[in-house]
């Protein structure tokens, strides 16, 4: 007989058998949360496709009730799964490890929020064939930490602020935040070709879709395109010129501010290629040409950085500024272009 292995939050395992039920009790960490996320979170390794599946069928019940999707969690509430067949394995137990890999990167904290300046190269969350991400690794150097959650994402190749969350009611209120335009959040990208405008505002429909090995895209709605895949999503920036480069060796490229009206999935990068500019070192939507020579000319990595995060404090209201610098490598290859006017 298999067992289906759950785990909370701080890999704490309990194992049910696959001819019985479970029933959880939600705590603080889980309070508030959506089913179908309480749901993902803890049965690791079983497909999203399935979870929808027992939500639909009436097998997921809350306090003996039969629940929706969205239905949000209160504490103390009762959680039925039905038995579920999966092939996670026990993970073994991991000590704090004794260096930190992003202590130097804290841009703020207290004891609502964590803010760090993100590393380029970092998932932000484990899966397709990362062990680890970012919150994955805080976690496990913070075994004391009752809840951290992530406030919002930023691609792996994607340096800059990133907000977690140390309390359900920081996430519940950050998210409210997010959701009702109340941040302002800027970006710094370098791309290809010679932007004109001073200031343009940018408005796209833009559609997800799957390519044949399960990799995610996101593309622009065309008259072509149109009802094809998921349904469209309206993504709106603020583009901001801040300086031309004319490279006589590499060519013309442009600095860029952006500042999201909404944060649609990859919403930057597939609005600036859409438009002609790709970001420099995309390795989804950019010119793959042009990034393989960049390499050899020092650019190892996307362009892209979120440097600027406006916000006010989920519990105290204050008015916050989060500002990750731009980074060393993104800084001397500007350097370079600045040399070979």
């Amino acid at each position: 007989m298999n067992n289906l292995t759950i785990q909370d939050q701080n890999n704490s395992p309990s194992v049910v058998s696959e001819s019985a039920a479970a029933f959880l009790t939600v705590d603080e960490a889980s309070e508030g949360q959506r089913v179908d996320n309480f749901l993902t979170k803890t049965l690791k390794g079983v497909p999203k496709s399935h979870v929808y599946r027992i939500l639909r069928s009436g097998e997921v019940r809350v306090n003996k009730k039969r629940i929706d999707a969205d239905f949000r969690l209160s504490l103390g509430d009762v959680v039925r799964i039905p038995p579920t067949r999966s092939t996670i394995v026990e993970r073994p137990e991991h000590s704090a490890p004794q260096t930190s890999k992003f202590e130097q990167a804290i841009i703020f904290e207290d004891d609502a929020m964590l803010v760090i300046d993100k590393p380029a190269g970092f998932a932000v969350h484990g899966g397709s064939g990362i062990s680890r991400g970012v919150i994955e690794q805080l976690r496990l150097e913070r075994p004391k930490a009752k809840f951290l959650e992530l406030v919002h994402r930023l691609d792996r190749e994607t340096s800059g602020v990133l907000m977690l969350a140390k309390n359900r009611s920081a996430l519940v209120a950050l998210h409210e935040a997010i959701r009702n335009n109340q941040t302002d959040k800027r970006y710094l990208m370098l791309v290809q070709g010679e932007w004109l405008e001073a200031k343009k505002r940018v408005v796209l429909d833009l559609q997800k879709y799957l390519l044949p090995n399960g990799e995610r895209r996101v593309n622009v709605v065309t008259d072509a395109s149109k009802d094809k895949y998921d349904e469209r999503q309206t993504s709106e920036t603020m583009f901001r010129l801040l300086k031309n480069y004319n490279s006589a060796t590499i060519g013309k490229f442009s600095l860029l501010e952006a500042q999201l009206v909404t944060g649609r999935t990859h919403q930057l990068r597939v609005q600036l290629a859409h438009l002609g500019f790709p970001i420099l070192g995309d390795d989804k939507y950019g010119d793959f040409a042009l990034n393989k020579a960049l390499v050899k000319q020092g650019l190892k990595r996307m362009f892209l950085h979120s440097s600027i995060t406006k916000i006010r404090h989920p519990l105290t209201n204050d008015k916050l500024e989060l500002i990750a610098p731009m980074p060393v490598e993104l800084s001397k290859f500007i350097q370079k272009l600045e040399q070979s006017k």
